[in-house]
């Protein structure tokens, strides 16, 4: 298995961070999110148990600081029973070979996300010229070569269950990219989004560090398909979740997330597309 995994040539560690960066926040008792860096991972499973698993791998170069944060949440050699993506962008699998290895886990993803986990298809280059702060001028700088997981990654079935979750059902929620999901469950109406919709402009290098609690769309230089990220959005919204965890910023809930997502949805154009970027289609606004 280990000789058949590699990450792509460009991979590395990327110096951002943020105010959160190694805290994490009991959303609910069984639901944890945990910030490395710039980016968000999420534990779903009460603490100290085995019954456990984990949604995204953060950034390049953070295994270590994942195996730490498991086995202090659910005890000393735990490990989930599967590592669930929403996507493969390099901030949410930056861990994820090391952790195949050390955990001996499954690791799902929606089936057409697979080419962008086993080496097969390279995402779109990311935009430095879309409208935006710093975080956008330099995503040049972020890996984008296809990491290959081999046969270690497995597509969710087609039916929106989701393995070893099993009150949680995956939506497609594509636009930043082809095989993006969101998790929700309908019991208490929770929504892991991924980057479907984030809660901090991420495209802005201080509110970033600061994690400004803004409701925005997916992050702009690495979206592609405006048109179907807002579809996205409104099939989010639509849910009406009542606490939401994204891939980048804050969780949010009740009425402020109510209301906030609402407004993405009415203003969607104004808020989350970029006015000018080599991914903008001006036919959508």
């Amino acid at each position: 298995m280990d000789k058949e995994m590699n990450y792509g040539s460009d991979y590395k560690f990327i110096p951002a961070t943020s105010i959160e960066s190694g805290h994490g926040i009991e959303v609910l008792s069984d639901l944890f999110c945990y910030t490395i860096q710039i980016v968000n991972i999420c534990f779903v499973g009460h603490p100290h148990t085995d019954d456990f698993v984990l949604v995204d791998a953060g950034m390049p170069k953070c295994a270590n600081e994942i195996i730490s944060v498991t086995e202090k949440r659910f005890g000393t050699n735990s490990r989930p029973k599967a590592i669930i993506l929403t996507h493969g962008h390099f901030d949410h699998v930056g861990g994820i070979i090391e952790l195949i290895k050390y955990w001996d886990v499954p690791v799902y993803a929606h089936q057409m996300e697979i080419p962008f986990l086993t080496g097969q298809q390279s995402y779109p280059e990311p935009d430095p010229t879309v409208e935006g702060g710093m975080v956008a001028k330099m995503s040049p700088l972020f890996p984008n070569e296809p990491i290959d997981l081999g046969s270690s990654v497995k597509a969710l079935p087609t039916d929106g269950t989701v393995p070893h979750m099993p009150e949680f059902k995956w939506i497609h929620t594509p636009g930043h990219t082809p095989g993006h999901i969101s998790l929700f469950r309908e019991k208490d109406r929770t929504l892991i989004a991924g980057d479907a919709f984030v809660t901090v402009k991420q495209e802005y290098l201080y509110k970033v560090f600061t994690q400004e609690q803004e409701i925005s769309g997916p992050p702009r230089y690495l979206t592609t398909d405006w048109k179907t990220a807002k579809e996205s959005v409104i099939k989010l919204e639509e849910v009406k979740p009542l606490v939401a965890i994204t891939g980048h910023g804050i969780p949010m809930s009740g009425e402020l997330l109510s209301t906030s997502l609402r407004t993405l949805v009415q203003e969607f154009d104004k808020i989350a597309v970029p006015d000018y970027g080599k991914y903008v289609d001006k036919k959508i606004h």
